[in-house]
């Protein structure tokens, strides 16, 4: 059986390239009946705002795409387990289904420190981690081993 999602977590990883020099590289798409619709990468440091997320920028992309915000029918594929803040903004966006790559074992929020999702709020999602996370994951480390040669 064919998997769907591999492909889809590629174009995300391109986003997240984007986010490079200066931020996180994490990207985010939201994509529905099998077609992209939107994607963000991170630009926290670019733009010097603690609330852009990959997840949150492809949110508001779909948001506007589709016109509206229930983004029922949609899924997120996003190369990091997402944070407290996104994992809320995705059940609060009613989004179906969340693929992530790489775990945080520092901030996930779908399962590595805690399962937001789990918890009984109206709406949780299904979710799916570990798809391309080798190379979800090097793209990470890579970026952090950057940072400590620099600041040495």
């Amino acid at each position: 059986m064919h998997d769907p999602h591999p492909p889809f977590m590629r174009l995300a990883l391109e986003q997240a390239r984007l986010a490079l020099p200066e931020d996180v590289p994490v990207g985010a798409l939201i994509v529905r009946e099998g077609v992209p619709i939107s994607a963000g990468y991170n630009r926290r440091e670019r733009d010097r705002s603690a609330l852009l997320h990959a997840e949150i920028l492809a949110i508001e992309g779909a948001c506007r795409a589709l016109g509206g915000w229930n983004l029922s029918g949609c899924t997120l594929y996003v190369t990091l387990e997402p944070c407290p803040m996104c994992a809320g903004a995705i059940a609060q966006a009613r989004i179906d289904r969340v693929v992530f790559g790489a775990y945080d074992a520092k901030a996930g929020a779908l399962g590595s420190v805690c399962d937001l999702f789990a918890m009984p709020f109206p709406h949780r999602p299904l979710v799916q981690g570990g798809v391309l996370e080798p190379a979800c994951a090097a793209l990470l480390r890579e970026f952090f081993e950057r940072l400590r040669q620099n600041a040495d």
